[in-house]
């Protein structure tokens, strides 16, 4: 007899690249935990309505939404936040020389919060940028003088209050200051409706020269006189202007850093889940898609 012999041949199959052993054995785990739990739901025969695989689909499929829900909801947190803090930013620019500045020049002038007594001596009306390099009063801080009121006064340290119950006589006073400008407020200047220089005007102008008045005089510079003063009002505006951005812009970067910042993540120890494993893989997406069908069957 003779002896047949049996070639064997071997072919060699294209090699993948390379890959890392924690990425091989992620796989592995992946594709054991998949069969294993598709074994299991199989093994106890048909799925029907009711039955624990079943439910354990419907209810990874709502953490799936819910996360879905959260992760819009921190989107467009994160976009009012992000607005936020850059409001806040201009917010504060615009209020630098509008508020912060008038009210640190009102408390470095350190205004006599008790009213004096003012007269006014002199009124002039002026027309032209020429003849307005200063104004009494000016509706709006950054407009140019081309109409303005200039008035001057003499003052006494002599309380108003005191005053009215004991008047004297306005040639024997032996004024503190004379001949001195008069400002509507510390910086000379506001914006209607609560700053009207015609108002103003007629207050203490051409036909009120002579009369006493309260006033108020600067103790740092005594030849500054102001007829409007609030110690309460200014400290006040001062407090919302600096507090109010500042609060609102560190809280939106706090948050904001709090979510994004890789360094606040590694310090605050949150989980190291990645974001790709939030959602199912092929196989489960297979398996929820066949025990569906299960259940219209039955």
């Amino acid at each position: 007899m003779k002896k047949s012999s049996t070639l064997t041949t071997t072919t060699s199959m294209p090699t993948s690249p390379t890959l890392s052993a924690q990425t091989l054995s992620a796989s592995k785990m992946s594709l054991s935990s998949s069969r294993s739990g598709r074994s299991s739901c199989q093994s106890h025969g048909p799925v029907r309505p009711g039955s624990g695989c079943v439910d354990a689909i419907k209810a990874k499929r709502e953490e799936i939404e819910i996360d879905t829900i959260l992760e819009k909801a921190k989107f467009y947190t994160s976009v009012c936040l992000g607005t936020t803090a850059i409001l806040s930013v201009f917010t504060f620019l615009f209020l630098i020389p509008f508020v912060v500045d008038p009210a640190i020049s009102t408390i470095i002038a350190d205004y006599d919060p008790v009213p004096v007594t003012c007269v006014v001596i002199d009124h002039i009306y002026a027309e032209g940028i020429k003849n307005c390099s200063w104004s009494s009063c000016r509706e709006g801080c950054t407009s140019s003088l081309t109409k303005c009121h200039q008035l001057f006064v003499n003052y006494t340290r002599i309380p108003y209050s005191e005053w009215e119950r004991n008047p004297r006589d306005l040639e024997r006073v032996n004024w503190d200051v004379s001949y001195t400008k008069f400002l509507i407020n510390s910086e000379g200047c506001g914006y209607p409706p609560t700053t009207n220089c015609s108002v103003f005007a007629r207050q203490y102008g051409f036909n009120h020269i002579g009369e006493p008045f309260p006033c108020y005089y600067s103790r740092a510079y005594p030849e500054v006189v102001i007829g409007r003063y609030s110690w309460e009002n200014n400290l006040y505006h001062l407090v919302l202007s600096l507090i109010i951005p500042n609060v609102l812009f560190a809280i939106s970067i706090g948050v904001l850093s709090y979510w994004y910042c890789p360094c606040c993540e590694k310090a605050c120890n949150k989980s190291s889940r990645v974001y790709a494993e939030k959602f199912p893989t092929k196989e489960d997406k297979l398996l929820c898609h066949s025990d569906e069908d299960d259940e219209m069957e039955y």
